[in-house]
């Protein structure tokens, strides 16, 4: 046993052997390494039956949003945030702006346009280089509103790409840059818009005029005003429309006189510039519009009198939720709604179940002017609408709403058979999230 001793002293000791990194880790490391695929191939690769850990779920869910995919993204957030789990804003956040991001290349106009839209919407900086790509788009609809984007979301002055589309072969698409630019007074372009301004005879000179007005050239309000009265409608109607959004006092009379133009579209777009235009001495041509003969021009008037908010105009506009256009009904309920009616709901639920899809996506789009709770319940029975047209617009309405209590619908609505009310969904639940537009980034 003694001799044994020194055997048992001197024997090599094992080695240990090397630690397996856990799937959580593997996980990490891959996603690190931009190895999206092998991420979820580990998920795939799990024993039937086997539960994967949050963290491979998050790391597979943000692979998938890295490769494109929200709907598959979608799929794993439900099992993140299971059994009660609280929802994670930023990451909710992510695969919505996702939803919206990978479809402005889609091969139908309408889904890139919705697209589009909800960029335009949220108005962030860092979405400059896909609303840039928007300008080369093969649909006029589209670039357009890639135009409108860069300008809403203060990126004008940084778009070199928004001044080439100063020569865009569409005119809605140079109308659009025109606007966002000189909103943005983006220095440089006096000379492109003087030179439209001369040569152009249609409404884009008038949009040139206000883009000018915008950069310190007070005295083409003139031309402007005086484009009221010439033959063409449509030059007369850009011309009401911008002296309503530029809100000169001078320019109140020649509104309110156009509400008498021979031609119903104009006398609609008076109506609608009284609106923009926002004051109050506005409602005497706008009450005289009420009783016109073109629900167009009895739709828009009510709806103007609603922006501006004047209480005592309710009685005016009640007796319109008896007229027999089911759209000029549908004005008179969001312009109540506006000014304070919270019966006028009762109204918008009748709407909401009226046999036309297209009168029950009116009901959705006024109710977005509400904010009593049987409002939002009208509005969560139309995101379950049959057609896809009340859906999409009762989508749209509960972001603008921008209520806490809305993110479990919105997020049904990504769930949507429609790629368009998706994409109104997700566009909706980023405003609902993040109402100012400044959210943290789960990447």
């Amino acid at each position: 046993m003694v001799l044994s001793i020194p055997h048992l002293a001197t024997a090599a000791p094992s080695s240990p052997k090397p630690a397996v990194p856990s799937l959580e880790q593997q996980a990490m490391t891959l996603y690190q390494a931009a190895e999206y695929n092998r991420v979820l191939e580990l998920l795939q690769q799990l024993p039937p039956g086997q539960q994967p850990g949050l963290e491979v779920l998050r790391y597979s869910l943000l692979s998938h949003l890295k490769l494109g995919k929200p709907e598959e993204a979608w799929k794993l957030y439900t099992k993140l945030v299971a059994n009660n789990r609280p929802d994670e804003p930023a990451l909710l956040r992510e695969i919505a702006r996702s939803f919206i991001v990978t479809r402005v290349r889609d091969t139908q106009e309408h889904i890139r346009i919705a697209a589009y839209t909800a960029l335009a919407e949220m108005g962030e900086s860092d979405t400059l280089p896909i609303l840039e790509d928007g300008l080369l788009d093969s649909s006029a609809l589209v670039r357009a509103r890639a135009a409108e984007a860069i300008g809403r979301a203060g990126l004008a002055g940084r778009s070199s790409a928004l001044k080439r589309a100063l020569r865009d072969e569409a005119p809605g698409v140079r109308i659009a840059a025109i606007n966002a630019l000189s909103d943005a007074k983006v220095s440089g372009i006096a000379d492109q818009l003087t030179e439209i301004a001369r040569v152009d005879e249609g409404p884009e000179s008038i949009f040139a005029f206000a883009g000018l007005y915008k950069l310190g050239r007070t005295d083409v309000l003139t031309d402007i005003s005086n484009a009221v009265t010439l033959p063409d409608p449509e030059v007369r109607m850009a011309a009401l429309g911008m002296l309503g959004r530029l809100r000169r006092p001078a320019s109140l009379s020649i509104l309110s006189q156009a509400v008498y133009d021979p031609h119903p579209a104009v006398r609609a777009f008076a109506a609608g510039a009284l609106g923009e235009f926002g004051s109050t001495d506005g409602i005497a041509p706008l009450t005289h519009a009420l009783s016109d003969e073109n629900p167009r021009v009895r739709s828009v008037a009510a709806s103007s009198l609603g922006r501006l908010g004047d209480n005592e105009t309710r009685s005016v506009v009640q007796p319109l939720l008896r007229d027999p256009d089911e759209h000029v009904r549908i004005s008179a309920v969001e312009a109540l709604l506006r000014l304070g009616d919270a019966s006028a709901v009762l109204n918008a639920a009748d709407l909401a179940r009226h046999p036309d899809p297209s009168v029950r996506g009116g009901a959705a789009h006024a109710l977005a002017a509400a904010t009593t709770p049987n409002a939002l319940a009208v509005l969560e029975s139309l995101l379950r609408d049959q057609q896809p047209l009340p859906r999409l617009m009762a989508a749209r309405a509960l972001g603008k709403l921008q209520q806490k209590s809305l993110v479990s619908p919105l997020k049904a609505g990504l769930q949507d058979s429609d790629p368009a009310v998706r994409i109104a969904s997700a566009g909706s639940l980023i405003r609902v999230l993040s109402p100012k537009g400044k959210q943290g980034s789960a990447r």
